[in-house]
């Protein structure tokens, strides 16, 4: 592959080589793994940026529906938009179905919108472990905004906030009260929660989430990042389309005032240092994966299935093991 040809195709907002990049990064093989280092390394000089917003909620709030609606009132005023979606993979198989693009159907066919499905193949955290080079990639071949959409997440999932700029929480009409609102975890890193389905019969009871957790967010610590009245709640409606643009609006006043404000690249660096902490933990996982070390866990697993040790001193012994064949 020739790194440098690939990385003029991407740059150049070529989508099918955009498309093989992600492929490729997403690749467990070691020689794939090296060709997307290298290519990562190469698109570092277009030093674009995008506008990376985090989407997540419980599965059936109505994050596709939303993300076209959105998508489609973004590429209408003329912006490029990525949208990278991670679907759940199967505990027994680890298949996935990858379906959401098919929810998006009038945005798949947008020229001006990209849509990439992953699996997340049982990785915590409710994105796929290379949804941030992926981001990369698509910053590099010119987008202007990024959509992560995660897989239906719970309250400690909160990976995708250290890969965006604007974390949104979807809720739907009736999804808890005030002590759900104020619950750690998930609700105390949403820059803005945004009730979909206000409309029709279930509108009274958005009005009611929404204010429940209107008050919720005050009771919670104010965090120096967030400007007067942030994070905060609303109400939209993705089907009809209301309140879109006004949460758009949110969105982008919030960043401008991170980047007067100094907060922005500081985010951007912190988000740096913790990736960087996670392929070296990543790496560290991976000296287990070896025929040789295995091999020892599967003796030591026996002992310990055996009683004859246990599970805290097999693991200290074998850790000692590894450390002396390095």
């Amino acid at each position: 592959m020739d790194i440098e040809t690939f990385s003029q195709a991407i740059t150049s907002g070529d989508r099918r080589a955009l498309s093989r990049a992600i492929t490729l990064i997403e690749s467990s093989r070691a020689d794939h793994r090296e060709q997307a280092v290298q290519l990562i390394e190469h698109l570092k000089t277009a030093n674009r940026q995008a506008i990376r917003i985090g989407l997540s909620g419980t599965p059936g709030v109505g994050k596709s529906t939303f993300i076209e609606s959105f998508g489609k009132m973004l590429t209408g005023q003329g912006l490029k938009v990525a949208v990278l979606a991670v679907d759940p993979s199967s505990a027994r198989s680890g298949g996935s179905i990858l379906g959401d693009k098919t929810r998006m159907e009038e945005l798949s066919r947008d020229p001006n919108a990209f849509i990439r499905p992953s699996p997340s193949r049982s990785h915590l955290g409710g994105v796929a472990r290379r949804t941030r080079e992926a981001v990369s990639l698509c910053e590099a071949a010119g987008f202007d905004v990024v959509l992560i959409e995660t897989v239906g997440v719970g309250q400690s999932e909160t990976v995708v906030a250290e890969m965006s700029d604007v974390f949104v929480l979807l809720l739907a009409p009736a999804g808890g009260d005030e002590l759900q609102g104020v619950k750690r975890g998930i609700m105390e890193i949403a820059d803005i929660i945004l009730v979909n389905k206000a409309d029709g019969d279930l509108k009274p009871a958005a009005t009611r989430t929404c204010s429940d957790y209107a008050g919720a967010l005050r009771l919670l610590r104010k965090r120096p990042q967030d400007p007067e009245g942030f994070p905060k709640a609303m109400m939209v409606s993705a089907m009809q389309q209301e309140g879109l643009q006004t949460a758009w609006s949110e969105m982008t006043s919030l960043i401008g005032w991170r980047r007067d404000n100094g907060f922005f690249d500081a985010r951007r660096e912190d988000q740096a240092r913790y990736w960087f902490e996670q392929e070296v933990r990543n790496g560290l996982l991976a000296q287990l994966d070896t025929p040789q070390a295995r091999a020892m866990m599967q003796d030591y697993a026996s002992r310990v299935a055996q009683g004859a040790i246990t599970p805290t001193v097999a693991a200290q012994d074998l850790l000692l093991g590894l450390q002396e064949q390095t």
